[in-house]
Parts: C-alpha cells; structure tokens; sequence
C-alpha cells in the first residue's frame, strides 16, 4: 500500500506539499515547540521556523544541527517520504526567526 500511495504522490505531483507537511510535522515532535511555532516554511533544503518566544527561540538556536539531524531521522523513517524531485528532499539548514 505504501508503494502504491508514493506512485500515487509522484505522478500528481503532490509529493512535495506531503514532504512539507511531513518536515512540519518532524519539526513540532523533534523541536517540542509546536505550541511556540508561529510560521513553517521548507524551501530549498532550508527549514525556516517563526516562533512567539525569544526565550524558546534561544533554546532551539544553539540545538538546530541536532534538530536537523533529529528531523532528517524521522524523515528517514517514514516510508511516505520521497527524495525526489526539486523541491523535495531532507532538511539542510534550520533558520529560526
């Protein structure tokens, strides 16, 4: 089913707005801070995370390569995931604004 689902994906052309809401949600159970997320948006390899807190935003800067590490695991794991394509792929940089 799995296989069937990803064909599925790939031939609509809407395995790159899956992967974005697979990456968001990665990011909300890796980072924790999903009630503080204001804003996601994947671009480009690049993770860029709007948050209502520069207490938490402090927190998650000094912790962003092992959250992108952390991410890029789950991604790994999930089999809904697909690296193909231009603007899919595995999260490179995690900017926090």
């Amino acid at each position: 089913m799995g296989d069937v689902l990803k064909q599925l994906l790939r031939k609509t052309g809407l395995g790159a707005a899956f992967n974005n809401q697979l990456v968001f949600r990665a990011w909300d159970e890796v980072s924790g801070a999903g009630p503080c997320t204001l804003k996601r948006f994947f671009r480009d390899g690049i993770l860029y995370v709007t948050l209502d807190s520069s207490v938490v935003r402090g927190m998650l800067e000094m912790q962003k390569a092992s959250l992108r590490d952390r991410i890029n695991e789950r991604l790994r794991a999930d089999e809904l995931f697909t690296e193909e394509g231009p603007f899919t792929g595995f999260v490179k940089e995690i900017r926090l604004k």
